[in-house]
């Protein structure tokens, strides 16, 4: 098939991966486990958990998108016939803005662990983009604006494969600034220096 992405759209995408992932290391990498895990209160998230939480989201996609790119993917009725996939990619797109200050309580299946994160989080998290990237890009040739995915974690939302890609680099960015407010709060244990740098997916 031929590629029917808006023009430089999905690479645009899987650059904004790329730059989130070394910004991610740049930022956090060198963070101690006590840092990962400090939390500015009892019902706020750590940075750890934080980017534990896009770990596990992410992967939630992947099933799909593997099934997509082999051509293996049943089409649900719902999917066929919603009137509301366009409504829906853009009104989670919106709400996922870094910027937008309505919060939201994430589904219990993609809640971070309540545990102690391992110090490892953030090369995790590296790998996860790297992952993600590649089942990105395997998708490439596929006509993303015209096939209707099932949202992993809300089973009655369907939007496009586009705008899922789109909700999954949103989502990453708003719990990135979210991981950097704990870093600035009053109270975060003292930063140990030498960072990481750059990662490349």
């Amino acid at each position: 098939m031929s590629t029917k992405l808006p023009s430089g759209e999905l690479a645009g995408l899987l650059e904004q991966l790329n730059v989130l992932a070394a910004d991610t290391r740049k930022t956090f990498g060198g963070l101690s486990a006590e840092q990962l895990n400090w939390k500015p209160s009892a019902d706020s998230w750590s940075v750890g958990q934080c980017f534990d939480h896009l770990i596990v989201t992410s992967q939630y996609f992947f099933p799909t998108l593997e099934r997509i790119t082999a051509g293996q993917r049943a089409i649900s009725i719902w999917e066929k016939w919603s009137p509301l996939s366009s409504f829906f990619g853009r009104m989670i797109v919106g709400a996922m803005q870094p910027s937008a200050k309505r919060r939201f309580k994430a589904p219990a299946r993609v809640r971070p662990s309540a545990s102690a994160i391992g110090a490892d989080v953030i090369e995790k998290f590296v790998e996860s983009q790297r992952q993600l990237a590649e089942r990105m890009r395997a998708t490439a040739n596929l006509d993303a604006e015209k096939i209707i995915v099932t949202s992993p974690i809300a089973r009655f939302i369907t939007y496009r494969l586009i705008d899922a890609y789109r909700i999954v680099v949103t989502h990453e960015r708003r719990h990135f600034e979210q991981a950097r407010r704990v870093m600035e709060t009053e109270g975060f244990p003292q930063r140990v220096q030498g960072a990481k740098s750059g990662a490349t997916l």
